[in-house]
């Protein structure tokens, strides 16, 4: 039997716990979180590790004599997951790949060097130079937006406009920069999507394109997806060319990856990319619904040195849409299983429940929850989870004053 490990066992990487269990494969999950829901899943192997602790995840890759190593929807543990492909041959990404992209300084070098279209971009060490930076953009007449160069999940992002405190946003920006380093860079107009791909032996094949909707200025957390993107196929077909030509100017021989693009109007351009499935349910969940391929299936298995089935099943749509709410301590929540009862409705899930505090959404950890939806075409999708959304009710014991 062959064994897989996986790095994080939180709810993102649940599914392809899950999933791998399913295959009828070994499964070693790592999390220093000893109450990780994923432990908790039968037959898993446990390590209670932080899975970027490389040297560590590394020993324990090697003592369970892994057949594969992954990560699903996390940033963090690439660098592990290079590091245990290098040490023990198995097939992934390279070191210097995973930094390419977890790094959106390194991610925008590498780019730009392969002439993959980006907007123009300072990287900014430092205030001083912060400040230098954002100039140089105004002076552009473009608007600027601010971002750590190695965190995730809309942490720390920011627009500025033309009267916008620089001290305050530079001290909210690099709170969030674990090397000190932020990318400043001009504000890209335009629909966003993402494109997710899955590498296999230099192949790059585009599995589907995602229109993405988001909170808007300043912070842009991601409030809902849907599959297949609208744009014209016309537009479809620059946005893969884009996406194929960034994944192998980073170096994605193996494996998958999450690229986020602007459709300016000079084109198509990289937001950025990861080396991994994307997170808020797009392959888990929406990649199936709409194409009927299993992204972490086919991630498992290439992981596992096999050559997984890529070729789309059907073409239906599939969207996601997530709660809004005010501020205050959650006292309630209605509707929740007439909503699972809707036709169309694929999943809903409450992410923070009765007697959790719910805050201003400045990043994709602040959402309370989602409504999963699937139809014979995308518009209709759409309006089978936005029903979803509006039929759930948050009660909330009003924030006091302090």
């Amino acid at each position: 039997m062959k064994k897989i490990m996986i790095l994080g066992a939180g709810i993102l990487q649940l599914p392809a716990i899950e999933k791998a269990i399913e295959m009828g494969l070994e499964v070693v999950a790592a999390d220093m979180n000893p109450d990780a829901v994923g432990f908790k899943t039968p037959g898993v192997i446990k390590e209670l590790v932080s899975t970027i602790d490389t040297p560590a995840i590394l020993e324990a890759a090697r003592r369970r004599q892994v057949d594969g190593v992954m990560t699903l929807a996390s940033d963090m543990p690439m660098q592990s997951v290079a590091a245990v492909c290098r040490e023990t041959g198995l097939v992934g990404i390279s070191e210097d790949t995973a930094l390419k992209a977890t790094n959106k300084a390194h991610m925008r070098k590498a780019l730009s060097e392969n002439d993959v279209p980006v907007p123009l971009y300072f990287v900014a060490r430092g205030k001083e130079e912060f400040f230098e930076a954002v100039q140089k953009i105004r002076t552009t007449g473009c608007a600027c937006i601010v971002k750590p160069a190695d965190n995730s999940g809309s942490r720390g992002v920011d627009l500025l406009k033309a009267d916008s405190d620089l001290e305050q946003a530079y001290a909210y920006t690099s709170k969030y920069s674990r090397g000190g380093e932020i990318i400043v860079e001009e504000f890209m107009e335009g629909p966003e999507v993402s494109v997710e791909t899955l590498a296999i032996n230099g192949a790059v094949q585009v599995i589907q394109i995602t229109d993405k909707l988001t909170t808007g200025a300043p912070y842009f957390v991601e409030m809902g997806h849907s599959q297949p993107s609208r744009l014209s196929e016309e537009i479809k077909e620059r946005i893969k060319r884009v996406a194929i030509a960034a994944n192998k100017a980073i170096g994605i021989q193996n494996g998958p990856s999450h690229t986020e693009i602007k459709v300016t109007k000079e084109g198509p351009k990289i937001v950025e990319l990861g080396a991994r499935l994307g997170g808020d349910c797009i392959t888990t969940h929406l990649v199936p619904l709409s194409t009927g391929v299993n992204m972490v299936e086919c991630s498992i298995q290439i992981a596992l040195g096999m050559t997984p089935d890529v070729e789309p099943k059907w073409n239906k749509g599939s969207a996601i849409r997530y709660l809004k709410t005010r501020k205050g301590i959650v006292k309630e929540i209605r509707g929740v299983e007439a909503v699972r009862s809707l036709p169309g409705v694929a999943q809903v899930s409450i992410v923070h429940g009765v007697g959790e505090y719910v805050g201003e959404i400045k990043s994709s950890v602040d959402r309370v929850g989602f409504v999963v939806a699937q139809a014979d075409d995308v518009k209709e999708a759409v309006d089978v989870a936005e029903k979803g959304i509006e039929k759930i009710e948050i009660i909330l014991e009003e924030e006091r004053a302090s």
